[in-house]
């Protein structure tokens, strides 16, 4: 209508009298030949900015873990190690990226990442941090054990002291008829000389912080039917900022009642679990141990999402893994086959065996033949997390992928022992491939750009 009138306007100024639709046709003149159209202005469409705790969330439940348990080893976080996104934790982040100088974003990129896990790392080696296991209790707990090298045990339970008693931890048991976490929580605080200001009381559990006399001091108790079992950590003020960071971890370490081993059936596996993928195609295809990704609610490739499990080898204890709509992806060249028997083993340890870190290592193995497609044995075995890492010989040619035996893991990474270890052929996985359709050509030499962490949870 805006047009039509605009139109009309004009040509009445020009003192041009048209009427009736016909006249308004004759009068409009015709299309020149290949005229382009103009161009329509368009707005272009802006990609909603993901916040912090959006990035946060898409991380792994163990990954949450592990960057919580590192931003309270740097004195960032101060909560509940639980994996849960929160603004504190968020914030924790924009800390840590400020006291190194960069962008507070509440991200961190996975150079920021490496330095948290190291920075984290030297930090629990500084105190001696040790998962150990109460021989009286069969307490789970974590002993920063260069603060508190004296050690004596009782009935009653187990003290560790410094040299000078500036810093006191105590796990203490008793019977107790019908407990609650109230009634316990409730003579905790009535004990003499403390002052408390923070209280927790759960059904299952307490915790109970303040002052008792030039002392700081933490508690954390709970029960099972009529047995009691309370952590108390008592520190000098002075050590407050060595010791906070500790006491965040010490809570979260403490298991007062720990499931006891199976004595029949097959070992228990891990709720989550970790091993190592090669890519193999551009299009997504990883190979995985099976037995690392068997009975899985989730598979994950950390850095690219979720996988589906298409194959498996039983025989060789192989799976085939793909991720749909990933980029970057670099496959490794197993089309060339290996000559020597000494290799290089390319993968990725299990977090707790890295400070929570996803750095991409490699270990010295060696087999006593290659070829053929029967395993071989892999001496030594290497480190947890490993399992599915990529095999080559010292000239860079693909000699197959290192498997570790599944074992009974009661505890954190660091104090299992190594499983026993075999290498599947590169005859042997290039034909489980074959057989799946998957073209395998071409790729990269350079296993460290083709490993991948693969991440199973089961819970």
């Amino acid at each position: 209508m805006r047009s039509m009138l605009s139109a009309t306007l004009m040509m009445t100024t020009l003192g041009l009298t048209v009427s009736g639709p016909t006249a308004w046709a004759q009068m409009t003149p015709p299309s020149a030949a290949g005229a382009k159209p103009k161009p329509v202005a368009t707005e272009p469409i802006r990609p909603a900015v993901q916040k912090p705790e959006d990035t946060a969330k898409a991380l792994s439940q163990p990954e949450r873990l592990a960057l919580q348990s590192d931003l309270a080893w740097v004195g960032q976080y101060n909560g509940a190690i639980t994996g849960d996104v929160s603004d504190r934790m968020v914030n924790a982040i924009k800390e840590f990226q400020k006291s190194r100088g960069a962008r507070q974003t509440g991200v961190l990129n996975p150079q920021e990442r490496g330095a948290l896990a190291e920075t984290a790392k030297k930090r629990q080696e500084s105190v001696g941090w040790k998962i150990a296991t109460d021989p009286g209790t069969g307490v789970r707990l974590g002993i920063p054990t260069k603060l508190v090298p004296q050690q004596a045990s009782d009935a009653n339970g187990t003290k560790w002291n410094s040299p000078t008693g500036t810093i006191q931890v105590q796990l203490a048991r008793r019977k107790e008829a019908g407990p609650t976490t109230a009634k316990l929580a409730e003579r905790e605080k009535k004990e003499p000389g403390r002052n408390v200001d923070y209280t927790v009381v759960k059904p299952d559990f307490f915790v109970l912080s303040g002052l008792q006399g030039l002392k700081k001091f933490y508690i954390r108790g709970t029960f099972k039917g009529d047995e009691v079992r309370i952590l108390t950590i008592m520190y000098d003020q002075a050590t407050g900022n060595t010791m906070e960071p500790v006491v965040i971890a010490m809570s979260s370490a403490f298991n007062a009642f720990p499931a006891a081993p199976q004595t029949a059936g097959p070992p228990p596996r891990k709720t989550v679990e970790y091993g190592t993928g090669v890519v193999v195609s551009d299009d997504g295809a990883i190979i995985a141990d099976r037995q690392i990704t068997d009975g899985c609610l989730t598979v994950a490739i950390a850095g690219f999402g979720n996988a589906d499990r298409i194959a498996e080898d039983r025989a060789h204890d192989l799976a085939l893994l793909r991720i749909y709509g990933a980029r970057g992806l670099k496959p490794l060249n197993i089309a060339g086959t290996a000559t020597k028997t000494a290799l290089d083993l390319t993968g990725i340890a299990d977090p707790q065996a890295q400070g929570g870190g996803s750095a991409v290592t490699t270990a010295r193995a060696s087999v006593a033949q290659l070829g053929g497609s029967n395993d071989v044995a892999l001496t030594p075995a290497p480190a947890i997390g490993f399992s599915g890492a990529a095999a080559q010989d010292a000239d860079g040619k693909f000699a197959g992928i290192a498997l570790l035996k599944p074992i009974q893991v009661a505890g954190p990474a660091n104090d299992t022992p190594a499983a026993p270890a075999a290498l599947v052929t590169a005859d042997a996985l290039r034909g489980f491939l074959k057989a799946n359709g998957v073209n395998a050509t071409g790729g990269s030499t350079d296993a460290k750009t083709s490993v991948v962490r693969v991440i199973c949870v089961r819970k």
